[in-house]
């Protein structure tokens, strides 16, 4: 993506004067001899007006900092970019502080398996069988539906909405779209329309900038998924990553931490899958 298209998702299209365009066609109708003069004139201010407003677009952050909107459409510029990464497997690895890690694995043809293990012990390895690996809002969503999904932000936002229960508020919107931009393997232009479309949503609050719980700074972005329950993101918006995941209850208690450690495509197999073995005989 080039700086223009950049500049173009942080700031929005530039606004045309209509009225402008008539003086235009006015001079140019009475004077048909300094046309070309003229052009080559308005050339030199044109370019030197976009020099001074490029000026100010790039001296913007440093003056006030940018809004929550522009850091999420900066992240969206970011994952469009990213070529999609070659692999056999799509994985992601997370840490549930004071539970152990998580960790998912999914083949290319849709096989899966989950890996659990608490702090300092061997995971257990699991076929995940009788059911998708992914969801949304309760259901199933296979790998390939996933990887199909349309990058445009509008017809994304008719595929996310026809998931969602009946009447589902915007948080329940914001839910969906942000589950596309790490727990599930969405190709770049999805993740860069999921972000595209959280910029625009109202129930998505911009909290400013944070630290994870391993020291990882990044921008917090609040919503209500359901009644009660505010979900936190801490994204990356230099790698368009999310590195945390938080829900808090009325009272602002944590009941539920995931940190992002690690998620994208691998060329590493899953272990072995572990097998129970049945406990040895007491002795008497």
């Amino acid at each position: 993506m080039d700086d223009l298209q950049r500049i173009r998702d942080l700031y929005g299209e530039p606004r045309l004067d209509p009225a402008a365009k008539v003086r235009v066609r006015e001079r140019l109708a009475a004077e048909p001899r300094r046309v070309i003069r003229w052009r080559l004139s308005w050339t030199v201010a044109v370019t030197c007006l976009a020099a001074s407003v490029l000026a100010v677009v790039f001296t913007l952050p440093s003056q006030g900092g940018l809004s929550g909107r522009s850091i999420l459409l900066a992240a969206a510029s970011t994952a469009a970019s990213d070529p999609t990464a070659g692999g056999a497997y799509w994985h992601i690895r997370k840490l549930r502080p004071g539970t152990g890690v998580t960790e998912l694995w999914v083949a290319g043809d849709g096989r899966a398996w989950r890996g659990q293990g608490a702090p300092g012990e061997p995971l257990t390895v699991t076929r995940v069988t009788g059911r998708a690996p992914f969801s949304m809002a309760g259901r199933d969503l296979t790998l390939e539906q996933i990887l199909r999904l349309p990058s445009d932000s509008g017809a994304l936002r008719a595929w996310v909405a026809g998931t969602l229960p009946a009447n589902s508020g915007g948080g329940v919107m914001a839910d969906a779209l942000s589950g596309l931009l790490w727990s599930k393997p969405s190709p770049p232009g999805v993740r860069a329309a999921a972000y595209r479309l959280l910029a625009d949503l109202p129930d998505v609050r911009y909290l400013g900038g944070r630290t994870d719980q391993r020291g990882r700074p990044g921008e917090a972005f609040a919503f209500t998924p359901a009644p009660g329950v505010r979900r936190t993101l801490i994204i990356d918006p230099v790698s368009s990553q999310v590195l945390s995941c938080a829900d808090t209850g009325p009272d602002g208690t944590t009941e539920r931490l995931e940190l992002v450690l690690d998620a994208g495509w691998t060329d590493t197999a899953p272990p072995t899958p572990t097998r129970h073995r049945p406990p040895a005989p007491r002795t008497p």
